[in-house]
């Protein structure tokens, strides 16, 4: 397989095509954002372990029955996947409130819920990437109500399978975000990464953050926390 032409440059990857009909190149970035490209960083190794995280767990959906846009790692930091039209909207799952549960609706930070909290946001920096319900979504022509039925049932498969499998790393998977895209099969992959640029991790003795909250709001030791998420995910079974 080989790299063509850059298709897209965003914030912590790049995006390229390849000699190989339907399958691009997603290169992770060692570069760091936060508040919409706000604040700017790097954290080491940052490519690679999101690369590699994001692999296998992409895997490891695969083997629960969810269809993932993943198809191989090529380098440390580069993997070949699925050219998908992708759903300009962002999934995210929340299991315990944090973030902008407790600035926005004042929840207690901490509080865990019964059922976890499936959330629709548009995928747009310039207007922050706000909160949409489903209505907004169809009138948009963003994706059909079917297609969102869809999203939301592999969002919450998606949950169960990796609360499961932090579980037994000793990690609380507090919140995530997920992309999705439709292949020219018709059928909706997960996308984009998992990593700690897109999860919420806790310490489950600690309570620790061990995420991208640390660079976000200058926790200290960023690096150490991205190589602890990188070394309990990669030497698990």
């Amino acid at each position: 397989m080989e790299k063509k032409e850059l298709l897209h440059e965003g914030k912590a990857k790049r995006v390229f095509a390849t000699d190989v009909d339907g399958v691009l190149i997603q290169d992770f970035k060692d570069d760091a954002t936060a508040f919409d490209g706000a604040k700017k960083g790097t954290i080491m190794n940052k490519g690679e372990i999101n690369n590699n995280m994001s692999a296998k767990l992409f895997q490891l959906l695969e083997k629960h029955g969810i269809p993932t846009h993943f198809i191989e790692t090529v380098s440390t930091n580069e993997m070949a996947m699925r050219s998908l039209d992708m759903f300009m909207i962002e999934a995210i799952m929340r299991n315990v409130a944090a973030g902008s549960l407790v600035r926005n609706l004042g929840m207690e930070q901490g509080m865990r819920f019964d059922r976890p909290i499936f959330e629709i946001h548009l995928k747009d920096d310039d207007f922050h990437d706000p909160l949409m319900n489903k209505e907004h979504v169809i009138a948009m022509g963003l994706a059909t109500a079917t297609e969102l039925q869809v999203i939301e049932a592999r969002s919450r498969h998606v949950n169960t399978v990796l609360i499961d499998f932090f579980n037994m790393i000793g990690i609380d998977l507090i919140d995530f975000k997920i992309e999705f895209g439709r292949g020219p099969d018709g059928v909706i992959y997960v996308a984009d990464e998992i990593s700690p640029d897109s999860c919420r991790y806790w310490d489950k003795e600690t309570g620790e953050s061990i995420d991208k909250d640390r660079f976000r709001f200058d926790m200290g030791k960023v690096d150490e926390a991205y190589s602890e998420i990188f070394q309990r995910v990669m030497t698990s079974n």
